[in-house]
């Protein structure tokens, strides 16, 4: 059982125009609404995978009973937690000249003890031996340190743990260690306090010492440029794939779908490498955040090139 954890889940409606235009009015076109927020998201690629998957987290208000209406919608069980506060809704406008532009609400708020009580939750739900998905962005009122505070939890409890978050609570994570991370360059970047125009031959010289930190996996997302992937004994890169490019929203949540599922399953490094690379560029090339299909994951499987680091 995979069980991602989103804490500030979203009702993410994505938007086309011709060029975002500031300051002016803007027509959209082609207005979808999904289901969203990245362990969402991560459970939508583990469903089209064959894996079994359980969203939890928070929610509430319309715009939650409303999340958690398309999340069953597509057959994902979920059992998140209501709060007093309301679910966001985020709009991603992408244009065709211009690229992707987010305008993300705050989210909701929460307590120490509905924190505690989601911990508890998460550990029932996985069990002895799950995989457990910790993604995104914290609500307010939760601390700096609640993904390390989680990490440390499960893996006392016996539960392999993926991370994907960025800034503090990307930083104090790493302390518990969780198995699996998945940095994008921008993250990895601040994380070290580099300028992000550090040179790509540099940024394997900055994964490796998290491996020195108990992590199991590191995967290096790099949008146009590939991906990086490392483990204690081996390391590649792969290039992004040619597909036609329709949104990059989710895109990273397809890869950690895709590792999530490779580790449950027992994947070898070039089985799993394969699979995140075709489920994170299948994703680019659907609408909103949707992910990509299976017979598409198999697809592109085939053309991932794999180079030896």
């Amino acid at each position: 059982m995979i069980v991602t954890v989103t804490m500030n889940p979203a009702l993410d409606k994505t938007a086309e125009v011709a060029a975002l235009l500031p300051g002016a009015l803007n027509r959209l076109e082609n207005v979808r609404v999904d289901a969203g927020g990245k362990g969402v998201n991560v459970s939508k690629m583990v469903t089209v995978l064959g894996g079994e998957t359980l969203c939890t987290g928070f929610v509430g208000g319309q715009p939650g009973r409303e999340l958690r209406f398309r999340i069953d919608a597509l057959d994902i069980p979920n059992d998140f937690i209501e709060v007093g506060s309301t679910t966001r809704t985020n709009l991603k406008v992408v244009a065709a000249r211009g690229g992707l532009t987010e305008l993300n609400e705050p989210g909701i708020d929460v307590t120490e003890q509905e924190m505690d009580a989601l911990l508890e939750k998460v550990l029932f739900l996985a069990g002895r031996g799950g995989i457990v998905v910790l993604s995104g962005s914290l609500p307010r009122g939760a601390d700096p340190d609640t993904y390390r505070r989680f990490a440390a939890a499960l893996r006392r409890a016996g539960c392999a743990v993926v991370v994907d978050a960025d800034g503090e609570a990307f930083r104090r994570a790493l302390e518990a260690p969780p198995q699996v991370i998945k940095p994008n360059r921008f993250e990895l970047l601040q994380y070290c306090g580099l300028p992000q125009d550090t040179p790509t031959e540099q940024l394997p010289g900055l994964c490796r010492p998290l491996l020195e930190k108990g992590v199991e996996w590191v995967a290096l997302s790099m949008g146009g440029d590939g991906a990086m992937f490392f483990t204690p004994h081996q390391a590649a890169r792969a290039m992004a794939l040619p597909v036609k490019v329709r949104s990059t929203v989710g895109a990273g949540d397809s890869m950690v779908g895709a590792l999530a599922y490779a580790l449950e399953a027992g994947l070898g490094f070039e089985q799993t490498v394969r699979l995140a690379m075709a489920a994170s560029n299948g994703a680019v090339a659907t609408e909103g955040t949707n992910p990509p299909t299976l017979e598409t994951v198999n697809e592109l499987k085939r053309q991932v090139e794999i180079l030896p680091l």
